[in-house]
């Protein structure tokens, strides 16, 4: 098999496997709970490090790979997160495992930054096409077996193997990608950003330990003001950087186009809201109706088969139907999905869910692949590495932001002893009713992330390579 096609292998292997870890772990949250004694906080956190990691590292190892070298990033990438799955997997408490999973997140965004310029060096013209539509598939594929093969792995096996898995494949993925990737660089073209990536990383880490520790400690306690104040100072001089300083992260010049502040919105509120909301619909499932890890991966089903099949449905619309449509109609029906599942009462069945499952489905669909190519194409050619990197940020940072903001309106509605196996009549209601509330709150941030989009998304925003769109 010729070279391009085995490292579209080691690509694909890769990807499916940093993103499989965004979705995998949900699902496995109750039965961690149970096994390291942890806290509502820590279940956010094993989420919100690997998502904040994301975040924070994925414009910098993408200059990183230009400058040291793609294949050398990419395969140190690979060795981080293989080392830190294992560190997950043989953890005895929430905060090793935390901490793992912070170094597994970086080294999936060290892979995940480097992936497209691996596949650019190998593809050309039409094959190049085809070769980000396999990726883009590889992407879909492990979000929607996320939520099932954590089941399956948690039931059957232990929570520690949705890490644990990763070793072997990891293994593998290391050996192909030294013996058939192409090395490559771009060192003038790296734009290494040590003030704005320590900038960003802390005031996104003090903002989200401040929403997550706010009802614990008081919102008005020293500890808590303290830490919105440094968050507010540390993106502060992070914007300030981004706009003064020659070598950054993040050209702020994009942001002048509506359409690319549009993309922008649209990743974040689909990932504050619906995404975010993952976490709290597993508790719900497992906690209060009693379903086994892989009960619950089964009704996660729908959504995910239903987001699969409508994904590639939406880009074959993009020629035919204006970007904003597609983009403020798939934030619509999240909006539309998250207020039907509000509709939970104490003696609702899982099927309660199911309408929302599937409307929130046929919207993620509809927004994942004309998202992608609104995020670069509203830019010049030469900038959209950047762009997408940009895009990706806003999503992870919708993640973590959401999960943390959502668990502190959730957590001031319930008491701690809410979030173990077989609670309480009452707290069960305090339960229900926090997931009411937060879903409603996940409804209204989808819905009006729909206006926005449908208003910023203007076909004039287009560069002249960007897609044919209807008028």
């Amino acid at each position: 098999m010729a070279r391009k096609w085995w490292t579209m292998v080691a690509v694909c292997t890769a990807t499916f496997m940093l993103l499989l870890d965004i979705t995998i772990v949900n699902v496995a949250l109750p039965a961690i709970e149970r096994a390291l004694h942890a806290s509502f906080s820590d279940l956010q956190w094993i989420v919100d490090a690997y998502a904040l990691a994301l975040a924070t590292c994925v414009l910098t190892a993408g200059s990183l790979a230009d400058l040291f070298g793609r294949k050398r990033l990419f395969v140190t990438g690979i060795v981080l997160f293989t080392v830190a799955s294992a560190a997950c997997g043989l953890s005895n408490d929430a905060l090793f495992l935390i901490i793992a999973r912070g170094v597994q997140g970086i080294g999936g965004a060290i892979m995940f930054a480097t992936a497209l310029a691996l596949l650019s060096q190998e593809f050309h013209g039409k094959e190049r096409g085809t070769a980000f539509g396999i990726w883009g598939a590889t992407i879909g594929a492990a979000v929607a077996i996320g939520p099932l093969a954590g089941g399956v792995l948690t039931s059957w096996l232990s929570w520690r193997w949705i890490f644990l898995v990763n070793i072997p494949i990891g293994a593998g993925a290391v050996v192909l990608s030294l013996r058939q990737l192409r090395e490559s660089s771009d060192p003038e073209h790296s734009r290494l950003d040590p003030v704005g990536l320590v900038t960003l990383t802390a005031g996104l880490l003090c903002l989200i330990l401040a929403l997550i520790e706010g009802n614990k400690h008081g919102w008005s306690s020293v500890l808590i003001l303290v830490l919105f104040a440094v968050a507010a100072a540390s993106l502060t001089v992070f914007v300030i950087s981004q706009a003064t300083e020659s070598t950054t992260m993040i050209d702020l010049s994009l942001f002048g186009r509506p359409a690319f502040v549009g993309a922008q919105i649209t990743a974040f509120a689909i990932s504050s809201s619906m995404f975010a909301m993952f976490l709290y619909l597993t508790l719900y499932l497992q906690n209060i109706l009693g379903l086994s890890p892989l009960q619950t991966g089964l009704r996660f089903l729908p959504l995910s088969v239903v987001s699969f099949f409508a994904a590639p449905l939406a880009g074959r619309l993009i020629a035919h139907v204006p970007i904003r449509v597609l983009l403020g109609s798939g934030l619509a029906l999240n909006a539309v999905a998250m207020w039907l599942m509000s509709r939970v009462t104490t003696s609702s069945h899982w099927t309660v869910l199911l309408p929302g499952f599937v409307i929130g489905g046929v919207g993620i669909g509809l927004v994942n692949a004309p998202l992608a190519t609104t995020a670069i194409s509203t830019v010049r050619q030469e900038r959209a590495g950047m762009a997408s990197g940009i895009n990706n940020t806003f999503r992870q940072i919708g993640i973590a932001t959401g999960i943390a903001a959502l668990g502190a309106i959730f957590a001031s509605k319930v008491g701690p002893e809410s979030f173990g196996p077989n609670v309480g009549a009452a707290s069960r209601a305090s339960f229900v009713h926090g997931l009411h509330d937060i879903l409603l709150v996940g409804a209204i941030v989808a819905a009006c992330g729909a206006v926005l989009a449908a208003g910023l998304v203007r076909r004039r925003d287009f560069v002249a390579s960007g897609p044919q769109q209807a008028g």
